[in-house]
């Protein structure tokens, strides 16, 4: 079964210094019908104005994946961390008992467009940490990259749930196929572009909730980019 998450039936605020969208509920927004898909909690796709950004604020018992479009993101933490995130990198913060942070668009000039996500962790209490990396390109292109795993397999980041995250970019017309294990779900979010996921058509910011599928099948009707999460 598929559910599509249409990119126009999402929350949407702007606030000048920020355009920002929610899959799910999430602050002003707030709809009984879309709180969360599994682990999946928070998937707010983000336009920051130049030199603006989110201030120091707290987060505790929760896993939190970051992954820039388009500019840089800057990012301090109450870790010591302080880092700035690009395209093509991956971000991992895991707040557990509790951390504070900031995130700032360095540039005077150029907006930073973000995805950031929030999962679940498997269990509360957990000591915070973070992690980010460059992946190669060359090894998403028209396949799926693993970003994220339990286990940090194959040079994955950690994350504290059992739920994997791949990146993939895809040329018009690429396949990619994904053999989801029995009594797990997935969730498809579309990042740029146009694909078809077993035979429903999704387009640009379009999510969709996947539950009893074998096999899913993601053709790009143009050129694309997504991200599929596996997730118990």
């Amino acid at each position: 079964m598929i559910q599509v998450r249409k990119a126009q039936d999402r929350g949407h605020a702007n606030h000048g210094w920020l355009d920002t969208f929610h899959t799910f509920s999430f602050a002003n927004y707030q709809d009984h019908n879309h709180m969360r898909f599994r682990s999946l909690r928070v998937m707010n796709e983000d336009i920051v104005a130049p030199g603006q950004g989110f201030g120091t604020h707290p987060h505790n018992d929760m896993e939190i994946v970051t992954y820039v479009l388009e500019g840089a993101l800057e990012h301090r933490d109450s870790m010591g961390n302080g880092e700035v995130l690009r395209p093509g990198e991956f971000q991992r913060m895991s707040a557990g008992t509790g951390i504070t942070h900031s995130e700032f668009n360095p540039s005077a000039t150029e907006p930073v467009h973000l995805y950031q996500i929030w999962l679940f962790p498997e269990r509360k209490g957990i000591k915070p940490s973070y992690e980010q990396k460059r992946f190669p390109e060359q090894d998403r292109h028209n396949q799926l990259q693993l970003v994220t795993s339990r286990h940090a397999e194959n040079g994955s980041l950690l994350i504290h749930q059992d739920a994997r995250i791949y990146l993939s970019k895809m040329d018009a017309g690429a396949a990619i196929t994904y053999d989801l294990a029995e009594g797990r779900y997935a969730w498809l979010q579309v990042l740029r572009g146009s694909v078809v996921l077993n035979g429903v058509a999704l387009d640009t910011s379009d999510g969709a909730a996947i539950s009893a599928e074998t096999r899913l099948t993601i053709q790009a009707t143009t050129a694309a980019e997504i991200m599929l999460f596996d997730l118990v």
